[in-house]
């Protein structure tokens, strides 16, 4: 893994979810460390889909927001930015109500590239609801 430096916290990723997305999803960050940010949000009516489940847009933003802090918490030296290369999420449950916990971690932290995963559960029974991955490609500066 490249040389890296945490540059964020608890505190600081939740002022930036105010009047945001993670803010209108309620999103709560848990736990920030090096290669690791934990978020929870209850299932309200406005995030449940027609079907009366759980959208699986909020639960896929939730999981992309937790990564892309989680850069945050492993920022190679030199980088200024970051953007997101590829997104993918399995679905294998839902829920109609609750709190749903999502952990994202990082899997490989290299110079010009990080892969995080996230796993998304049922924050009551631990039960998965979904599993995410995406790579982000690490911008430095221009000469």
């Amino acid at each position: 893994m490249a040389t890296t430096t945490n540059h964020t916290s608890r505190e600081q990723l939740n002022r930036a979810n105010l009047d945001k997305l993670p803010g209108h999803l309620g999103l709560d960050i848990l736990e920030v460390s090096e290669g690791k940010v934990v978020g929870e949000f209850e299932v309200r009516p406005d995030l449940v889909a027609h079907t009366g489940f759980l959208l699986a847009g909020a639960v896929l933003s939730v999981a992309d927001i937790l990564c892309a802090y989680g850069v945050s918490t492993a920022w190679p030296e030199g980088a200024n930015g970051f953007t997101t290369a590829e997104v993918k999420c399995n679905f294998v449950g839902t829920l109609r109500e609750g709190k749903v916990l999502c952990t994202a971690t990082l899997l490989h932290g290299g110079r010009t590239t990080q892969v995080w995963d996230a796993q998304v559960v049922n924050a009551v029974t631990g039960k998965l609801m979904a599993a995410f991955r995406c790579t982000q490609i690490l911008l430095y500066p221009r000469p």
